[in-house]
């Protein structure tokens, strides 16, 4: 399973996706070993930085995007403000506060050039909101406004880092300036759509989804036909990404509907919010239906009683018992 960063809020909508009988604990609001960039939970939020271009250190090696960088020692003070400089300017869409990115990134103690984190050696890029309270404030302020497709070197003095308690499981301490090297790979936001080929939808006994990747809902239409009895997984729009695995965890929009009346009973479009979760949180039937589809996809999941809710659906979400549900999913990426 890809490594979790140390604090991310449980998203909204999750409980329309909670399996009958989970304990409520989502694989999102766990901690974990990763020492990466989120913000401490006792954190206050200071006002916002003054951005400055420097000072920062010189990166000796592994220049290119997408490189491992090598960053020198910082040498004198480092600035009590944040400093930011785009090392190499991306053309990509352009990264907004509260938008989710995909990057890799550096991360090392000024003072002692210790690397303290870095997702290169992972092979596994950080996906993470650029909220408050969900990420250290120099990664909130120092990435909005960079396009993806960028690389971006960072001082953050402690006020915006890890703050006067530091991190003691990363080895930072409470006095310490960080610097970081992080690479833009790409970001999400409630207009965020699947980006693949289209796949030819020709079961008249399944419902039809729209293919617009314009961000906005696509149209989910319910046949006047029974419900199928087994899980359906298709793809509508089929993306290039990696597979999903049973036990990873998502980024995605979504839509649902009942198959019986085509009624809406949850969307993250309507929401304006991106979502995700871990497969191994929701229900039988989205576990299943995503294992081994492309990041990048829509799918359509039918989901029958036995794999979604049967007899017990979630209190006030408009499921009535033993529902099929019907589902499109935007798989945008891989946590």
């Amino acid at each position: 399973m890809r490594r979790r960063s140390l604090l991310l809020a449980v998203p909204a909508g999750l409980v329309t996706l909670a399996g009958c009988g989970d304990d409520g604990k989502s694989d999102t609001a766990k901690s974990s070993k990763s020492p990466s960039p989120s913000a401490s939970a006792a954190a206050s939020a200071p006002p916002p930085p003054k951005i400055v271009d420097g000072p920062l250190p010189a990166i000796t090696a592994g220049t290119k995007f997408g490189e491992k960088p090598t960053v020198a020692k910082g040498t004198g003070e480092p600035s009590k403000d944040l400093a930011v400089r785009t090392v190499i300017a991306g053309n990509g869409q352009t990264v907004a506060e509260n938008d989710y990115i995909q990057a890799n990134y550096l991360g090392q103690i000024w003072a002692t050039a210790k690397v303290f984190d870095n997702s290169y050696d992972r092979k596994t890029p950080l996906v993470i909101q650029l909220a408050q309270g969900g990420i250290i404030d120099g990664w909130r302020y120092g990435l909005i406004g960079k396009k993806a497709g960028s690389r971006v070197e960072m001082s953050v003095p402690p006020t915006w880092g890890y703050g006067t308690q530091g991190n003691a499981q990363a080895g930072i301490k409470g006095t310490d300036t960080l610097v970081f090297v992080v690479d833009i790979e790409n970001t999400f936001n409630s207009k965020s759509s699947a980006k693949g080929k289209n796949v030819a939808q020709s079961d008249a006994a399944l419902p039809k989804v729209g293919t617009n990747t314009d961000g906005a809902a696509p149209k989910i239409t319910v046949p006047k036909t029974d419900a199928p009895t087994k899980l359906v997984a298709n793809y509508v729009i089929e993306g290039d990404g990696e597979e999903v695995k049973a036990d990873s965890s998502v980024l995605v929009q979504y839509e649902g509907v009942l198959w019986d009346s085509g009624k809406e009973f949850d969307s993250t479009y309507k929401r304006g919010q991106l979502t995700s979760f871990s497969l191994q949180q929701v229900v039988k039937g989205w576990a299943q239906g995503l294992t081994g589809k492309k990041v990048g996809s829509r799918v359509l999941i039918v989901i029958p009683p036995k794999l979604g809710y049967g007899d017990n659906p979630p209190s006030d979400s408009g499921i009535k018992k033993d529902s099929t549900l019907v589902f499109s999913v935007d798989i945008l990426a891989m946590m």
